[in-house]
């Protein structure tokens, strides 16, 4: 029996309305216990809402509107209550403390959606996706945990892992009938052409995560170019604030300047950095080594140059680079070589704007699964390095019981991913994350 657990399940503070949320065996009789209106909440069907008030020894608390949900249909698969209050925090206390005196107790972090998990409503990737939905910045982080609630990882990775489980099964059979050599219930050629097809979903997955880990942290945008150039200045006209200093002086920034900005969805993380030059000045040159790094480091590159002087210094990047031509307020530009012309110093930025989506975009539209969750990440990595040793096993033509233990390595660690293979630990640092009332 699960005893009935309680907790506000809307923001902290006052409003216009609370829920507090009630879960587990006896939630109904529970709330009942509390509860009048015009007929008992056990009488109610399933889904149904009743208007009635909330009140203990002859003191009335509140009006109230109870949702009634019965077990397996509700978030948590147990029967449950939703009881909408006004959101007074004297109420919403007074209210919890009553459900704790009648027999519930507090919930704890993350409580109603572990056992959404531990009753089979959603996998352990799902429910980590509840969390990811509810921290989301931006439309992209959110379109992205939503998919990943529906089970777009998890479906992945249960095809992949069903697949390897019936050969894995075949070859424990062969172990089985060790005494009959002759005997080989897994085909090997069809084991192989598997393990291939894992070994590329797996890598591109893996591949994922760095576009997955954009949308959820923030696409990183690094603004390098020379100094005086305008870097600093486009970091507060996109930022439409003042947040780095702007100055004639060369070496003003020394030191990279982080902040976000969401542009139709997508958030990014934007990087003002040193501008590049020689210099004999230690602390500058320490400046600069980071604008390298962050240039080297950062999904896209915005490479600023002077309209007036016209520099044209390298960089070096792994991600996008986008040239932008700056300051075409003081001299229009007509040879523009594909780049990007803006007046930094006036706000016209626009078009560098609609650039920044348009890659960040590209990015994500060419994954139709992506990782998000370093968990995650780490078990796929396991699991990508147990299937390479699987094909190095059919290739050397190692026996059946050292390619079991490689096949059941990648079984595990995709099973991990979904929490077919957890423990408690993993459990409680995972739900310990969560919010109260979730």
């Amino acid at each position: 029996m699960s005893q009935p657990i309680c907790a506000i399940s809307t923001a902290y503070g006052v409003g216009a309305i609370a829920v507090v949320r009630v879960s587990g065996e006896g939630s109904i009789a529970l709330t009942d216990s509390l509860f009048h209106g015009r007929k008992l909440l056990s009488e109610a069907p399933a889904g149904s809402v009743r208007f009635g008030t909330i009140a203990r020894d002859g003191e009335t608390l509140d009006e109230v509107l109870c949702t009634v949900f019965r077990a397996p249909h509700s978030f948590t698969g147990e029967e449950a209550v939703e009881i909408a209050c006004h959101g007074s925090l004297y109420i919403q206390q007074t209210l919890l403390q009553w459900l704790v005196d009648a027999g519930g107790r507090m919930a704890k972090p993350g409580e109603f959606t572990q056992r959404a998990f531990l009753n089979g409503k959603m996998d352990l990737a799902q429910a980590e996706a509840v969390a990811d939905l509810i921290a989301a910045q931006s439309k992209a982080e959110k379109d992205l945990a939503l998919s990943q609630l529906r089970g777009s990882v998890s479906g992945e990775l249960n095809n992949l892992r069903e697949r390897l489980l019936h050969f894995t099964s075949l070859i424990e059979l062969e172990l089985d009938f060790a005494d009959h050599e002759e005997l080989e219930f897994a085909d090997r050629n069809e084991l192989t052409a598997l393990a291939a097809e894992i070994e590329n979903k797996l890598q591109a997955l893996i591949r994922s995560f760095r576009t997955g880990n954009a949308i959820r942290n923030g696409v990183s945008v690094a603004i390098v170019g020379a100094p005086n150039v305008g870097k600093s200045t486009l970091l507060n006209a996109l930022l439409g604030e003042q947040r780095a200093i702007v100055s004639d002086i060369q070496g003003t920034t020394r030191d990279t300047v982080e902040d976000t900005l969401v542009i139709d969805g997508i958030l990014f993380r934007l990087i003002d950095t040193a501008g590049l030059r020689n210099s004999d000045d230690v602390l500058e040159n320490m400046g600069m080594e980071r604008s390298r790094r962050a240039a080297q480091n950062a999904q896209i590159v915005v490479h600023m140059m002077d309209n007036i002087k016209a520099q044209s210094e390298r960089v070096e990047a792994n991600g996008t680079i986008i040239e932008v031509l700056n300051k075409i307020d003081l001299q229009p530009s007509e040879d523009r070589h594909q780049m990007i012309a803006i007046s930094a110093k006036r706000g016209e930025i626009d078009p560098l704007k609609k650039e920044l989506v348009r890659v960040a975009r590209a990015g994500m539209e060419n994954q139709a699964v992506m990782l998000s969750n370093a968990r995650h990440y780490e078990a796929v990595c396991r699991a990508h390095e147990a299937i390479l040793r699987v094909q190095q096993d059919m290739a050397d033509g190692l026996s059946g019981e050292l390619l079991s233990l490689d096949l059941q390595d990648c079984l595990n660690a995709l099973g991990e991913v979904t929490g077919q293979i957890t423990n408690q630990e993993v459990l409680t640092n995972i739900f310990s994350k969560f919010c109260i009332g979730k």
